[in-house]
């Protein structure tokens, strides 16, 4: 590469395809639950933390996610996996 590459139209219509086809293949937006990809927004209601506390579950290896540019990307099955191990209710209780 030189100091002077420039991109093409044709050069960013074929980023896009192969974008749409990656997001296609990661199922972001879809309506199916299984395999679908959240953003960290989402991931943060789900859990109902900070953007702070999202990013010390990545750091700390707790959830593992995919990240396209600088978007970062959570499988759904393993949100509600880390919420099903720490479920807390009243069968705790019952005798």
């Amino acid at each position: 590469m030189t100091a002077i590459d420039l991109i093409t139209k044709s050069d960013l219509e074929l980023f896009k395809r192969e974008l749409f086809d990656k997001l296609e293949e990661l199922k972001i937006g879809g309506t199916t639950e299984k395999g679908q990809w959240l953003r960290s927004a989402e991931v943060r209601q789900m859990l109902n933390i900070s953007p702070g506390t999202l990013q010390n579950l990545r750091v700390d290896g707790v959830l593992q996610p995919s990240r396209v540019g600088k978007i970062y990307f959570y499988k759904r099955e393993d949100i509600l996996a880390i919420l099903e191990k720490n479920k807390t209710g009243r069968e705790r209780w019952e005798r």
